[in-house]
């Protein structure tokens, strides 16, 4: 039992301190959270937008800006934190592998990535919605936190999913970039006029986004909706298990196995500048 602890802590600790060293996933922590939320607070009309809320039934009407806040910060989050796991899992891919073949249980190895994923999705939420609460008063902030720190946990997850699957960084970061802003768009009342289109309710973000609106707008909890979200990323999470589990299987062959060695070509079908150099030179 303390051998598994010591084994957990010193992966978790590896890799909180891969997350630190990401220095542009720190920077858009600490400036691009609140800037992107303190522009949409400052730049979208503060005009009611009535709509009705599926998860209370509520006919509400609250301002622009704040609904669209909630989004930002919503988008916001789930960028960072798919981010932060994307990178984290794929620069950190070969020494995951290196360490499960030398032995280190892969168990404790997906553990503590969950345990970093978690911390960090923690501190997301916090900071997000600290900053909305110096614009406005949400009724719930503790359900809005809940609601942020559980949509955050589902990206981090997926990053991890496309982490260990993608082969370049360009395609995980257009795949998560793509991914929130089509899912969270869609299902603000203010840019969409299908927000509460049947089909909102399949996308990732879904639980999430009703429990953050009545948690700014509404006094009525929403667990179902979290209990949701928790669902997708149980979901999401299972799919990054199995593509951790892939990335770092062993690939050489198994005790007792035989190893086939791939026949040698033959001198006629090498190339002439090989054969040149193989054959032996011709007796003066």
């Amino acid at each position: 039992m303390r051998r598994s602890l010591s084994l957990f802590t010193t992966a978790t600790r590896y890799d909180l301190i891969e997350h630190a060293r990401n220095r542009f996933a720190m920077l858009l922590v600490v400036f691009f959270i609140p800037t992107w939320v303190g522009l949409v607070y400052l730049t979208i009309p503060d005009r009611a937008t009535p709509f009705q809320l599926a998860a209370t039934g509520e006919r509400l009407a609250p301002a622009g800006n704040e609904l669209t806040q909630i989004t930002g910060a919503l988008n916001a989050v789930t960028l960072v934190a798919g981010f932060m796991m994307f990178a984290a899992t794929f620069t950190g891919g070969r020494f995951d592998r290196r360490l499960a073949m030398a032995g280190y249980p892969r168990t404790h190895l997906v553990l503590a990535k969950a345990a970093s994923l978690v911390l960090a999705s923690a501190a997301l939420a916090a900071y997000a919605t600290a900053v909305m609460c110096i614009a406005w008063a949400p009724k719930q902030p503790y359900l809005l936190a809940a609601a942020l720190f559980c949509a955050a946990l589902t990206y981090g997850a997926m990053g991890l999913v496309l982490g260990s699957l993608l082969r370049r960084e360009v395609e995980g970061m257009f795949a998560l970039v793509m991914t929130s802003v089509i899912d969270v768009a869609l299902q603000n009342p203010m840019v969409s006029a299908g927000a509460d289109n049947p089909l909102t309710r399949l996308l990732p973000t879904y639980g999430s986004v009703q429990a953050a609106t009545a948690a700014g707008f509404s006094t009525t909890s929403v667990p179902a909706y979290l209990a949701l979200q928790l669902l997708w990323f149980a979901a999401t999470a299972l799919l990054g298990l199995f593509a951790f589990h892939h990335r770092t299987r062993n690939a050489l062959p198994r005790p007792g196995r035989p190893v086939t060695a791939e026949p040698a070509a033959p001198l006629e079908a090498q190339p002439a500048s090989a054969a040149g150099q193989n054959s032996a030179p011709a007796p003066p």
